[in-house]
């Protein structure tokens, strides 16, 4: 029998001690809450939308020095793994001057869906994200299969996500 965590725990701020902790390996993975991302420019996408692709989604905001300082790597996992099915996005917390995120967006050309999450629904809905950055990757079925709250292990997460790239939905 595999233990479980309890949900109260996977929200909880020691969950920051613990960087790199993900749902991989947890015994179950949990499917990703059905979303409407409202993009930059005023479109929307959804995760119904994103289904058949390996999905990174970054909670993260202008003011986090921790989040400035991963966007480099988080740029180039996307353009290396853009090519083979894999889609990023980046929600900006509710707290984040709208104006801001665009000149962030603009001023680093960032490649990916850059989304706004003006009334913190997106962050109650995948897991009442407080922590900044808190990342998810979501596999091509829809279930969340890493979950980390800090800056990732880049290498670490190239190979989860040349795992997931080369399974079949």
């Amino acid at each position: 029998m595999t233990p479980r965590l309890r949900p109260w725990l996977l929200a909880s701020p020691w969950l920051a001690a613990f960087g790199g902790l993900g749902l991989a390996g947890c015994g179950s993975a949990e499917r990703a809450p059905a979303s409407t991302f409202r993009l930059l420019d005023g479109s929307t996408v959804t995760t119904a939308d994103l289904q058949g692709r390996v999905l990174l989604v970054n909670f993260w905001a202008t003011t986090c020095v921790s989040c400035v300082k991963e966007m480099p790597q988080l740029v180039e996992t996307h353009r290396r793994f853009a090519p083979r099915g894999f889609e990023t996005v980046a929600v900006a917390m509710s707290y984040d001057p709208p104006e801001w995120v665009a000149n962030f967006t603009r001023t680093r050309q960032l490649p990916f869906k850059v989304a706004l999450d003006s009334d913190g629904s997106l962050a109650r809905a995948w897991g009442d994200v407080k922590l900044t950055p808190t990342t998810y990757i979501v596999d091509r079925r829809g279930r969340i299969v890493k979950r980390y709250v800090g800056e990732p292990d880049f290498a670490a997460l190239a190979a989860l996500l040349d795992k997931l790239l080369a399974e079949t939905a």
